[in-house]
């Protein structure tokens, strides 16, 4: 009798266990194709209601204001607003792939490694999702408000260019200044999770603890001087002869 206990106990523990992590195969791919279907229902449906916006045959002659590049390299044409084309065309865009490559090879945790969920990776998710979502709106801003001259209209707003929405005066901050808050920033950002002891840094060694943090702070780096442009007109942190950042 108690064996049969035992047992009962054990495997309602397994269906317990099976239910809260639910195995890849067949629940991951049955919900995948369950999502698939109905985002192609959904642009299907879109496709059908709403005319394609299919412009004038390109004349050389005459070029559209403003030229916009696919919506997926659009995000990329937006950060161009805000940073040098050096680093917003090659620098960042090789750090984000470079970064994402390098993920299995600093997190090299076991913990959640075969399973699907929120609790086993908390880190490594919140900051993937605020990544994809700046991304994210950084094509929405290009796509839905970005008109005439790339300037930034509301969306309720009619893109026009009769002057009222005039390029504003930008200007670089002192570079001395610059560098300290870069610094300060740095040191900041290094030291912080050490000193909050978060989990996730004590089971990083140095090389890894010094990688991962610099991308992080490049990636946080990116809304800060959205931000400064945006609000305070900033136009760079360190204006040189040579390279501007």
């Amino acid at each position: 009798m108690a064996e049969e206990t035992a047992a009962a106990l054990k495997a309602k523990e397994r269906a317990d266990k099976k239910k809260k992590n639910p195995h890849v195969w067949p629940e991951l791919p049955f919900k995948e194709l369950m999502c698939a279907v109905v985002v192609m229902f959904v642009l299907i449906v879109w496709a059908l209601l709403l005319d394609a916006p299919l412009g004038e045959i390109a004349t050389p002659s005459r070029t559209e204001n403003p030229a916009k590049a696919p919506w997926y390299f659009i995000g990329l044409q937006e950060i161009l607003v805000y940073f040098d084309p050096w680093y917003s065309g090659v620098v960042l865009p090789s750090i984000i792939m470079i970064g994402l490559m390098a993920i299995p090879y600093l997190d090299t945790n076991p913990k959640g490694v075969g399973e699907y969920n929120f609790s086993a990776r908390k880190f490594a998710m919140v900051n993937f999702l605020i990544g994809y979502f700046m991304w994210m709106f950084a094509i929405v801003v290009g796509q839905f408000m970005r008109g005439p001259s790339w300037l930034f209209f509301w969306p309720w707003e009619v893109w026009d260019d009769s002057g009222h929405h005039d390029e504003i005066t930008l200007f670089n901050i002192d570079n001395k200044t610059s560098i300290i808050a870069l610094a300060i920033y740095a040191i900041v950002g290094f030291a912080l999770p050490k000193l909050l002891k978060m989990k996730w840094a004590k089971n990083l060694d140095w090389t890894r603890y010094t990688i991962t943090i610099s991308l992080l702070l490049l990636m946080y780096l990116v809304p800060v001087k959205v931000v400064l442009r945006q609000i305070f007109h900033v136009r760079y942190l360190i204006a040189t002869p040579w390279i501007n950042f």
